[in-house]
């Protein structure tokens, strides 16, 4: 039995010890007794794992390399340079990429990955390969993929067939492009069959889903409506929605009623999309990003995720989820002093709750006993120092633990004073 003291506990500030016993919670609270190995955490901010809920590991490392640059830094050129470098994709090359994406992330404190994989390839590579490190990485990181069609539901021959096969093989959840297409009718229908194989095989939905600028994409509010239809919300999420930004106040608010009668979630991938959007504006210049404080306002779910590490599509990205929150809430200004107390939802419990993990996450007696401790006192001291994460427990048991940084620098007026 392990026992864990002096922690400052994220969303419980009453209570500053953790009992751990058999992989689990035991007792959250204060003079909890005796126990046979003692911990003290100095006071430092407790949180459960960090969550990505939106990363495409087969594609890590991809853009990088002489001639691999984006020259325009838009989607619709990393699309066209993946698909005519993914011809010579191996299982081994999608395993070597996704294992050092994946230790990048959990070396900084995430323990929930979702994934999208690519299934337009007539060999399902990638869907081979991350289902085979899904289950053999499960003690260390819980990965959920989803059956992603990057090149068109329609577009792409046969990624009907192959989302289906994929599906079939363990998917975790369906997926889509509908601003891909090549008409507004090929997305549409796109989304009534996605939505309908999700349902078919008892999975959820993440669409990418009108990744781009034009206030006129109306994806969104598609699925918004099938979903609706299917009472299947809670189940779905709609990824990036940048158009949503760039559409008139007027329309927003209708559809902020529709999304709040169908619960359905959102995923603003910050860093990518403040660099994908915007490219074509002069000035003003869109920030790439939904309409996060107004949906969380709303009762909406919102989390943020890294998206891409060094692909076609972004050229930077280590899997830092500080990183990530500290660009979201900047560029969503959300960043009053009681948001920031909060935003630490955007990378932890929201993501959760979009991956339906609910019931191995959490600081809460009888759950798996995941958490991570990061270099700081409380949420706003974290936040504003961008604070290193010292150890990620998995299970009652260290993934890794680091010695907090000491500033070495000594200023000699201060050292009198």
């Amino acid at each position: 039995m392990k026992k864990f003291i002096n922690a400052t506990i994220y969303g419980n500030p009453d209570s500053h010890e953790i009992l751990v016993e058999n992989n689990q919670f035991k007792v959250i609270g204060n003079d909890l007794g005796d126990a046979d190995e003692v911990i003290d955490l100095g006071g430092r901010l407790v949180l459960p794992p960090y969550v990505d809920p939106h990363l495409h590991l087969d594609y890590i490392f991809s853009g990088l390399g002489e001639g691999n640059a984006n020259i325009s830094g838009t989607l619709f050129e990393g699309i066209q340079r993946w698909s005519d470098n993914k011809k010579t994709l191996t299982e081994e090359l999608v395993r070597e990429r996704a294992m050092k994406g994946i230790q990048k992330e959990v070396s900084k404190g995430v323990q929930f990955i979702r994934t999208h994989v690519d299934i337009t390839d007539p060999n399902l590579t990638g869907m081979k390969a991350l289902i085979k490190l899904r289950e053999e990485l499960k003690s260390i990181v819980t990965l959920q993929l989803v059956a992603f069609p990057q090149e068109g539901f329609f577009r792409y021959k046969g990624a009907e067939e192959l989302m289906e096969k994929a599906l079939e093989m363990g998917a975790d959840a369906a997926g889509g492009i509908p601003h891909f297409e090549i008409s507004y009718e090929h997305g549409v229908e796109s989304l009534r069959r996605i939505v309908d194989l999700a349902i078919k095989y008892d999975v959820m939905i993440d669409i990418h889903c009108d990744e781009n600028d034009d206030p006129n994409s109306r994806f969104l509010e598609v699925l918004n409506a099938l979903v609706t239809e299917k009472e299947y919300g809670e189940y779905t999420t709609a990824s990036h929605t940048t158009s949503f930004a760039s559409v008139e106040n007027s329309y927003a608010n209708k559809m902020m009623g529709l999304f709040k009668e169908s619960k359905i979630n959102f995923i603003s991938c910050p860093t990518e999309n403040a660099h994908l959007q915007g490219r074509g504006d002069t000035y003003p210049k869109r920030r790439g990003l939904t309409r996060v404080k107004e949906l969380l306002a709303n009762g909406n779910n919102v989390a943020f995720a890294q998206d891409s590490i060094a692909d076609y599509w972004y050229p930077l990205g280590n899997g830092n989820m500080m990183n990530i929150l500290d660009n979201g809430i900047h560029l969503a200004h959300y960043t009053h002093i009681d948001e920031i107390n909060k935003a630490f939802d955007l990378i932890t419990y929201n993501g959760a709750n979009i991956m339906r993990v609910n019931e191995e996450y959490g600081i809460e007696a009888g759950k798996p006993a995941n958490f991570i401790v990061l270099d700081a006192t409380d949420a706003y001291e974290a936040i504003r120092e961008r604070a290193e994460v010292l150890a990620s427990v998995r299970n009652g048991e260290y993934l890794f633990k680091r010695a907090p940084r000491v500033n070495e620098i000594e200023i000699d007026f201060l050292k009198e004073l």
